[in-house]
């Protein structure tokens, strides 16, 4: 039987202890603070790095070096016969696209899966192709099926804070400026290749309250057939909070949904490059069940 790895990208929140626990293999993402790059669960944790985001550094994401990408991949085809490479959606960064690249140099070898998914959702994907390949799936297969569910997950993101989305160029100064002074909280989504706003809330209990509005709808609609046959999960990720209002936003979702699984995972630095501290996300995400 083909030996099949199964690797992803720091942007699934999934930790090193996780990825080793979980058996697949994790490529950790380059940030640049003021010229100087790091590597996510490297060199540099995540208080150094919204210190430096407080203190208005230059502070921005990058994609993986071509040197990084394929060196992991020649490692890993040492041991096995073929790689699924799950990076963070093409809707966010080109990295998955330059890896879709790197990838013909290697006879069909390295298959990269775009699913449009981010963090817990990019998780559970790569949960499904452990899934699958334990269930026999070649990497070529489990890259079709995955991308043939990509759109099976609903994602919804507010910020604490839009400065972030400012410095990114998302919103204008003018707007980030009345935006803060009525405490707007924007509600963006990710709805397979786009991010998108798609309502306004003010203060962040009234933006999850707009989030699970739209979570329920996409219950009752996309998602019932899987909710009814234990297909389906609930996610919740967020930027740097503390552990209390993590646990505070984790059982408000869990009383909404209590029939479903709860995945929970902080977004990782990559992303709070562009939303800041305080950023909250919650989804609905198709899984593999026996």
């Amino acid at each position: 039987m083909t030996k099949v790895a199964i690797m992803t990208d720091s942007n699934s929140g999934i930790s090193m202890e996780q990825a080793k626990e979980m058996g697949c293999f994790m490529l950790n993402m380059p940030i640049i603070i003021d010229q100087k790059t790091y590597i996510e669960n490297e060199d540099i944790d995540t208080d150094f790095f919204y210190d430096s985001q407080s203190k208005d550094a230059n502070v921005t994401s990058s994609q993986p070096s071509i040197a990084s990408v394929m060196g992991m991949w020649d490692e890993i085809l040492k041991e096995y016969d073929e790689i699924v490479y799950i990076p963070m959606t093409s809707a966010l960064s080109g990295s998955c696209q330059s890896a879709i690249v790197f990838s013909e140099e290697y006879n069909g070898k390295v298959q990269v899966v775009d699913n449009h998914r981010i963090s817990v959702t990019q998780m559970l994907s790569v949960q499904d192709a452990l899934y699958l390949k334990d269930k026999g799936y070649d990497a070529k297969q489990i890259k079709e099926i995955l991308e043939q569910e990509a759109y099976d997950a609903s994602i919804y993101i507010t910020v604490d804070t839009l400065k972030y989305l400012e410095k990114g160029g998302r919103i204008t100064p003018s707007v980030a400026l009345l935006g803060s002074m009525l405490k707007i909280k924007p509600v963006l989504t990710i709805q397979g290749e786009k991010l998108d706003t798609c309502a306004k809330a003010r203060g962040m209990k009234s933006a999850f309250k707009t989030m699970i509005e739209h979570l329920k709808e996409d219950y009752e609609t996309r998602f019932k057939e899987y909710a009814q046959k234990g297909e389906l999960a609930v996610g919740l990720a967020y930027t740097q909070m503390s552990e209390e209002d993590v646990a505070k936003w984790a059982e408000k979702l869990h009383e909404e949904f209590p029939e479903l699984p709860l995945y929970k995972a902080p977004l990782t630095m990559s992303i709070g490059c562009h939303i800041g501290p305080g950023g909250l996300g919650t989804g609905l995400i198709r899984i593999h069940k026996e």
